[in-house]
Formats: C-alpha cells, structure tokens, sequence
C-alpha cells in the first residue's frame, strides 16, 4: 500500500466514523424524545388514564424493566454477529412502540407501549454505544459524551413540545412524530452502514462475562456506585416535573419547562466530562460530579423559591450529568476487545435494573408518605456512590 492509499483509508475511516457518530447520536437523541416526553406529560397520564402516582411509578418500572433485561443479550450478541443487525431492528421497535403510545386509550395499551419501546431501547442501546467504541478508541469518551449528550437534546425538544401538547393537542399527539422520525433514521443507517446483517450462535456466555466484571473489589464497589447512581436518575428524572408540580406549587407548564433546565446543562457537559475523563482520571470526575449532586440535591428539598429551585436543578444537573459518559468509558476500559457488548450490556443491564426501580421506589413513598422524603434518599445514594468511588 503506497503512503497516498494510506492517507486516504485513513481519512476514509475517520469519515465513516463520524457519519456513523452522527447517524447514531441522532437516532438516540430522537427516541430519547420520545422517551422524556413521559416525564412532563406525566402529571396528565396520571389523570387521564384514572391512575395513581404509585401505578404510574410501577408502569415506569416496566419501561425501564424491559429495557434493562435486554441489556445483555443484545451486547453479547452484537459482538459475536455485528453491531448493524441488532440496531436495525431495535430502530424499528422503537418507532413502533412510540406509534403505541399514540394509541393508547387505557393502562394495558400504556403499559404494552412502555414495553415495546423498552425492548426496542435494549436493543439498540448496546450496540450503538459498542460502534462508537471501536471506531473511537483513542477518543472514547469524547464520541461517548456526544452520543449521551444526545439525550439532554431529546429531553431539551420534550420540554418545549410537551408544552405545546398540552396546549394545543392532546398528550398523545407528540408521539406520532417521533415514531415518523426513527423509521427515517433506519433508513439512513441502513444506507450509511458499511456492514451487511450476521447472525450466528445464539448461546450467551453470561457466566465468563460476569466473572469478568467481579473479578476485583474495585470492580464490584464500581458495579455498586453506579447502580446506586442508576437507581437515583431512574426515580429523578421521571418524577421531577410531578414533584415540582405537586410539592413545589409549579403549574405543570411551569414544571415541565424547569425540566428543561436539567438537559440544557447536560447537553454541555456530558461531552465535556467525556474529554476530561480522557485525559486525567474518570473516577475522579465522577467523584467530584457526584458530590456536587448530593450537595444540590439537599438544596432542592430545602428551597422555596422558583429563582432557587431553579439554581438547585442547574447545579444538579451540572454534577450528575458527568456519571453517563464515564460509567460506559469505565466499563469498557476494562472490557476485552472482543468483548466489549457483553461487559457493557451487563453492567448497563445491573444499572438499568437498580434505575428500574428507582420510579417505583418514588411512586409508593410519595404515594404513602411524602416527595420530599423520597428524594432526600437520593441524597444518601449519591454520598454513597461517591464515596464507594473514591476509596480507590
């Protein structure tokens, strides 16, 4: 190969890697809209479908539950076939999870929906998150806080639109668009995509996997921190704009617009911490982004005032904003080269286990005792998670 081929192929695969960040950071940013317009139209779910906070908080748990248990197989599986034959379908059950949404009439069709989505997530979380790791392995957690921060623009767009739901359509109506969306983002993947479709062995390996993963007492209380962490962000994020309306006094507009708060920084810092876990420790960003959450965390119970509940969620967010990056870099560091889906999908599939919970775990304290309590658990989680990272 002549050092001209050389320079092409090389500028050729760093092109491809970047369509390939592009067309992936869009697909997850799009179904991660989808995916937080629950959270401010979740005040109206609740009294349109005649539901409590607790059935809602359950439902939320089996969104997250179906989500979390795919985890796994669909890592292993997109190391040992290829990353496009996972994603493909995945794209394509969450756009049609999403168009049940919009056709819901009733709790069971809710909850189907909430499952379709979280199996088509599952499906296309792993995969999405290991391409980008073997096309940016000198830059990983920089491509990684791009592709993260893609949730924050989805939760910034969810924000503003269900808004305009609210006062113009019904909260159904959003979802529509967003199923439109993901099935013309297949499309462009499958034109964009240099891999063909594979499928082989279907015996998971998961006992050599886990092993992996708990080899050392670093490796477990790491496993730890961040399910503690997982656990927290389940239970915020999808009942944050409710307690601001319903123990903070916000209408739910007002709610749902704070709510965008929590993106708006997110989408700045995830990139951020990405790069700066590259290049000093990632342990001791998340440390410190931790920290800084618990600490805001505790301001947020405390405050009145809408100018200090709005300082409070923006520091928050500044802080645990920081974990998503670094908890995928972390693991996949550690992971070998042919097994990176199944080290990520495993230790996502724990995380999204403990994040399953964490709704739940709000719905039935804030049903039996108060918001405020549940959320000054948080706080022991986060000091917790800090803490357990820190020790090494």
């Amino acid at each position: 190969m002549t050092e001209s081929n050389g320079v092409r192929e090389s500028v050729d695969a760093t092109g491809y890697a970047r369509r390939m960040l592009v067309v992936v950071s869009l697909g997850w940013a799009t179904l991660q809209t989808g995916r937080f317009l629950l959270s401010p139209l979740l005040p109206t779910i609740i009294t349109d479908l005649g539901i409590t906070e607790a059935t809602a908080g359950i439902a939320l748990a089996i969104f997250q539950g179906s989500y979390a248990v795919v985890q796994y197989p669909s890592g292993e599986y997109s190391d040992r076939w290829n990353r496009t034959t996972l994603i493909v379908p995945g794209m394509v059950v969450i756009a049609v999870g999403f168009g049940l949404f919009g056709l819901t009439t009733g709790l069971v069709t809710f909850l189907l929906a909430s499952t379709v989505v979280g199996l088509g997530k599952g499906l296309f979380a792993i995969p999405s998150r290991a391409l980008l790791s073997d096309l940016f392995t000198d830059d990983r957690g920089r491509a990684l806080g791009i592709y993260a921060a893609g949730t924050d623009a989805g939760g910034l767009l969810s924000s503003g639109i269900a808004v305009l739901a609210l006062t113009y359509f019904t909260w159904r109506t959003p979802f529509f668009p967003i199923a439109v969306g993901l099935a013309a983002l297949t499309v462009v993947y499958t034109v964009t995509t240099r891999d063909g479709y594979h499928v082989g062995e279907t015996t998971l390996d998961l006992r050599s996997t886990v092993g992996r993963l708990v080899e050392s007492n670093r490796q477990r209380e790491t496993l730890v921190a961040f399910s503690l962490f997982y656990f927290m962000v389940g239970g915020f994020i999808n009942f944050v704009p409710t307690y601001l309306a319903r123990a903070k006094g916000f209408s739910e507009s007002l709610a749902g617009l704070t709510f965008a708060i929590v993106f708006a920084v997110g989408f700045a810092v995830k990139p951020a911490a990405g790069i700066l876990g590259d290049r000093i420790s990632r342990r001791a960003v998340a440390v410190g982004g931790l920290s800084v959450a618990a600490t805001a965390m505790t301001a947020l119970i405390l405050v009145g005032s809408t100018l200090a509940i709005w300082v409070a969620i923006g520091v928050f967010a500044l802080g645990y904003k920081t974990g998503f990056p670094l908890a995928d870099a972390i693991i996949l560091d550690g992971a070998p080269a042919d097994g990176t889906g199944a080290d990520l999908g495993a230790a996502r599939a724990l995380f999204l286990i403990a994040n399953a919970i964490g709704p739940a775990y709000v719905g039935i304290v804030a049903t039996y005792a108060s918001y405020d309590l549940a959320f000054a658990g948080f706080v022991v989680c986060l000091v917790a998670a800090a803490a357990l990272l820190a020790r090494r």
